[in-house]
């Protein structure tokens, strides 16, 4: 194999690449070789088939396969002959192949730039701690309590109101025809919620227990089974029981209905979940204030073909009028994120920085846990899911990379309470929105002088 710079310009890289046929020919008498010892013809014994006869019945595929071999062996042996840190998938273009002639191709390479990193030392940033008032953490104990109902039973007499529990089967048609999934035994509703079907609620308020009632509803427009989506339904329900709910003391029982040991260690929880919540908004303010700070002060020249292929990632789901629309914006956080991710990645392998197979088994475990009754549910989608644990083992290499970041730079604690940390991140939010408008604006005009000039 000869490998040879054919040019560089910028970033991207073309080698020229040629393969001997002489090196072609013992592959192909290699593979040959092989598949005597498997091919089975008429007329033959197993493994006794000539290599000639096996040439002439199959002879374009194997070149074809001894080839694509060699191309991918050579290819990633001429990267790295030549040093190169690739960005993407290379492009091969063949210039000479066929059996009996020496293999030439070139492989275009778009390469990673040579990232320079600056002290980070003079860069200023501000970490919130949110101390977490006794009456927020009531009002939400208060909350979860409201959530967690007890429902008794009502007198039979008396009507089902608003608030109450319902429960009844039914048996559903429409225009008189019976369809998969029209009956239902044992529902249980919240009348008020309106989470069965639109306006069902309304219609079972001042039945009793025992009586029959005929509703009318429409199937929601997301309805599994498309030819049913919003067809209007008659329900005949049958009345089972009504309940009223119960007020739920918030004692030492109840905590433990909600998997606590008493009140005090339930009240802990909540801080806890509250605080997590509050720290992952205020975190993230924190990280862009740094990250904004970092590709201000870095000059990197970017790969097109992962400016490209990081637009494709984020415009998937769009349409083509849609990607048009915001394209302008797309490839400029496009350009962001590529940007950030290198400046990034080269400041954690500078550092050494890696993440372990038992830091990403440690996170599911913390997620499970922080997801009672779905744990099973969990662990299967992160066993079903190779791509999730690369995802989350990513995340957990970026959090390490920004915490190493944090602790070299001058960064501020400072103390807030939640209603101040509303308000930050309320601030914070309303910026994002209005500078995503502006944008939004500047190139609805910036296309419209691009017309204007285009007419002259």
């Amino acid at each position: 194999m000869r490998v040879e710079v054919k040019s560089k310009k910028g970033l991207r890289t073309i080698l020229s690449v040629k393969v001997d046929k002489k090196s072609i020919q013992i592959k192909m008498d290699e593979k040959l070789t092989e598949l005597q010892k498997e091919v089975a013809l008429k007329g033959f014994r197993p493994g006794k088939v000539p290599s000639a006869v096996i040439k002439s019945q199959f002879g374009k595929s194997i070149y074809g396969e001894v080839v694509d071999k060699i191309l991918r062996e050579t290819s990633s042996k001429a990267i790295n002959e030549k040093k190169l840190k690739v960005a993407g998938q290379p492009k091969i273009d063949l210039k000479q192949f066929g059996e009996g002639k020496d293999l030439n191709y070139e492989l275009q390479i778009d390469c990673l730039p040579d990232v320079s990193l600056k002290n980070f030392d003079k860069f200023k940033a501000t970490e919130f701690k949110v101390k977490i008032e006794d009456k927020v953490i009531d009002q939400k104990l208060k909350e979860i309590a409201n959530q967690n109902k007890q429902f008794v039973d009502k007198d039979e007499k008396e009507k089902a109101i608003t608030g109450d529990q319902v429960i009844f089967d039914y048996s559903a048609s429409i225009d008189g025809n019976k369809f998969e999934g029209s009956e239902g035994k044992g529902v249980q509703i919240e009348l008020g919620k309106d989470l069965f079907l639109k306006g069902f609620d309304e219609q079972l308020v001042g039945v009793k227990k025992g009586e029959k009632k005929l509703l009318d509803a429409a199937l929601p427009a997301n309805h599994p089974k498309k030819e049913l989506a919003n067809k209007k339904t008659k329900f005949e329900c049958t009345i089972l029981n009504i309940k009223k709910s119960k007020e739920s003391k918030i004692n030492d029982e109840f905590a433990k209905m909600m998997g606590a040991k008493d009140v005090k260690d339930l009240k802990t929880l909540i801080e806890k979940q509250i605080s997590s919540q509050y720290y992952q908004a205020l975190n993230s303010i924190t990280k862009k204030e740094i990250l904004d700070q970092i590709e201000k002060n870095h000059q990197v020249d970017l790969p097109q073909n992962l400016i490209d292929q990081e637009i494709s990632i984020m415009t998937q789901n769009l349409k083509p009028e849609e990607k048009e629309k915001h394209r302008f914006n797309n490839e400029k956080l496009a350009k962001s994120r590529i940007k950030l991710g290198l400046l990034l990645n080269e400041y954690g392998e500078k550092n050494n920085l890696k993440i372990s197979d038992d830091e990403v088994k440690n996170e599911i475990q913390k997620q499970i846990k922080g997801m009672p009754g779905q744990e099973k549910m969990v662990l299967e989608y992160y066993q079903k899911n190779p791509g999730a644990s690369q995802s989350l083992k990513g995340s957990l290499y970026e959090e390490k990379i920004m915490e190493l970041i944090k602790s070299k730079i001058n960064l501020a604690t400072k103390e807030i309470n939640t209603k101040e940390a509303e308000k930050i991140i309320a601030d914070f939010n309303k910026i994002k929105e209005e500078f995503d408008k502006s944008k939004s604006t500047s190139l609805k005009k910036s296309k419209s002088k691009s017309k204007k000039i285009s007419k002259k």
